[in-house]
């Protein structure tokens, strides 16, 4: 029985011409060979597996060919080639700088670079992993890299060339091999399947490449592990299973339930994968290049950054024709956010249930939306005047700050019977057009939240410079969001109250306009602290008055007046 030899090996690249996806940088080394304009040293960088090492000993050997080509490659029949290719050339060392990283080390190899070759014209000195070397070894290294002998010729490779100090860097050419791109990897996986004698459909030999990641080492270590689990019939259904990849077909059926708006259909679709042992975050991080992959297919210009096989091609072209790409932005910035907070969550399948959840309603018509959030939790208006919560004390000092709505009152209005209730009904929601009912029928009243209530509360008490009364008893209290886009602002004392009543129509429209919602409505009250306590004593009007207005308390101790 034959050893058996795994691909990556098998299929090394033997010449120039076999490298796979670095065709500017192999055309460079044959000509600087074909013209005799060689460097002493050379520095190959790139992620892992795209050739670095290869390339290095092909240089190698083709610089020591006695009979080269015309196309500047090796002929692989000279005395050097054959020794070479049979692993006992005097002429090529190479040097693991990871488990040879000392001064001792590089010592030992500056002494076998005097000794000239025996055969061909360099000796060559390949140093892998060069950036694992330790500072003394590269010092150690300096002179000699410098000012090698005319036979000595070093490659250094690495995939950290960020690591590689500059003194080392500026003594070297620097050659940037980049990652391989899917196709060229399809195409010499293609390659290698019929050397095999194996029969591969396009689209698991693309999922392969896509799993590789760009390097041709790791794709061809995973077509041997599907080699094996397929016994030579390499199937997508095949590779995705062996490989424990998400299909496809979960993104497209998700997607159809956003566009649908169906929130239950993607949380049971999400259940499914979940069920079929993929982790959550591999599920949020696929979804988003999911619709990214949608929206270059969008645009002919952009198709060529879509890297898949032809079949799935076509169906993702047709996806995103029903996607708007402002939707697809949207969804790429959601499904973004929800993997960067993945690991930080508490309830990581919340947080994916409730992302989903927000992708459906990007699809929802605005004008449906809202209708059925309103049938849900809104009332509709009951007149200019509004009945005092029943969860709210009738004892408590409440002023109802309202508007009337356009809608005409579907019951008599409840009239409040505390008689600390100021009826302020009669200032009008403002709206730019000059028929308010009308702009309100056009424009649907959105919901909105406590966060975004508070916010824009802040916002409008930023913006007062002269109302500076208003400004302090508006930072001094927070509205607190009830039923019926209702919400209330407890204040401290009348003088709070007195402020906030008298500039309602102002602060009113401010947050009717920024919530995009005229049904808003506010509730003052004091208190209970400081309800019905009304001041006696010179430091309780001190107080009192400070609280109205905290620039007294700064005129006090400016002036060093007495509170008596």
């Amino acid at each position: 029985m034959d050893n058996y030899i795994v691909s990556a090996r098998k299929y090394r690249p033997s010449t120039f011409q076999s490298v796979v996806g670095q065709k500017s940088l192999t055309v460079t080394l044959k000509n600087a060979i074909q013209n005799n304009k060689l460097a002493h040293a050379y520095l190959f960088c790139g992620p892992r597996g795209v050739g670095k090492t290869s390339c290095a000993r092909i240089f190698a050997k083709t610089i020591n060919c006695l009979t080269p080509t015309p196309e500047s490659e090796a002929c692989n029949a000279c005395e050097s080639c054959t020794a070479f290719n049979e692993q006992r050339s005097y002429n090529i060392h190479e040097l693991d700088a990871a488990s040879n990283n000392s001064v001792e080390d590089i010592r030992s190899l500056i002494e076998q670079v005097r000794i000239p070759p025996p055969i061909g014209r360099y000796k060559v000195f390949i140093i892998d992993e060069v950036h694992m070397l330790s500072s003394a070894a590269f010092n150690a290294f300096l002179k000699t890299l410098e000012e090698p002998p005319r036979h000595a010729l070093f490659i250094l490779a690495t995939t950290e060339k960020h690591k590689v100090i500059p003194t080392i860097l500026s003594r070297c050419q620097i050659y940037d091999f980049s990652r391989i791109t899917i196709a060229d990897i399809v195409d010499h996986l293609q390659y290698v399947a019929q050397g095999e004698g194996a029969t591969a459909e396009p689209e698991a030999l693309n999922i392969i490449a896509q799993k590789a990641d760009g390097g041709m080492r790791d794709a061809l270590s995973i077509f041997d592990q599907v080699m094996s689990f397929t016994n030579g019939n390499i199937t997508y259904q095949a590779v995705i299973n062996n490989l424990n990849v998400l299909d496809y077909e979960y993104y497209f059926r998700l997607t159809e339930a956003v566009l649908e708006g169906n929130a239950r259909a993607s949380m049971l679709l999400l259940n499914e994968i979940l069920s079929s042992g993929f982790e959550g975050q591999h599920i949020i991080s696929g979804l988003a290049s999911h619709f990214r992959d949608l929206l270059v297919c969008k645009d002919a210009a952009t198709l060529v950054l879509f890297e898949v096989g032809a079949s799935i091609r076509e169906r993702y072209i047709a996806i995103a024709k029903q996607c708007s790409d402002a939707f697809l932005f949207k969804a790429i910035s959601l499904a973004n956010d929800c993997d960067l907070n993945y690991k930080t969550s508490r309830n990581k399948r919340l947080l994916l249930e409730l992302t989903l959840i927000r992708l459906c309603q990007l699809c929802r018509p605005a004008d449906a939306t809202a209708e059925e959030d309103k049938k849900k939790t809104l009332i509709e208006p009951v007149g200019t005047a509004t009945a005092t919560p029943a969860s709210v004390p009738p004892s408590a000092a409440h002023t109802p700050v309202a508007a009337p709505r356009p809608a005409a009152p579907a019951k008599p209005p409840v009239r409040p019977t505390s008689t600390s209730l100021k009826d302020l009904a009669g200032e009008k929601p403002p709206d730019p057009q000059s028929n308010p009912a009308q702009a309100t029928a056009a424009t649907p009243n959105l919901p909105f939240t406590a966060e975004a209530l508070l916010t824009h509360w802040k916002s409008y008490a930023e913006t007062l410079k002269a109302k500076i009364h208003l400004k302090n008893a508006m930072q001094s209290c927070k509205p607190v969001l009830q039923e019926n886009d209702y919400f209330e602002a407890a204040v401290l004392n009348p003088g709070q109250q007195d402020e906030l009543a008298n500039n309602a129509s102002d602060i009113l429209a401010f947050l009717r306009r920024e919530l995009k919602n005229t049904n808003i409505q506010m509730r003052v009250r004091v208190t209970a602290e400081t309800a019905g306590k009304l001041p006696v004593t010179s430091a309780e009007k001190y107080e009192y008055l400070i609280n109205i207005n905290p620039l007294l308390k700064q005129l006090r101790e400016e002036f060093s007046l007495s509170t008596d």
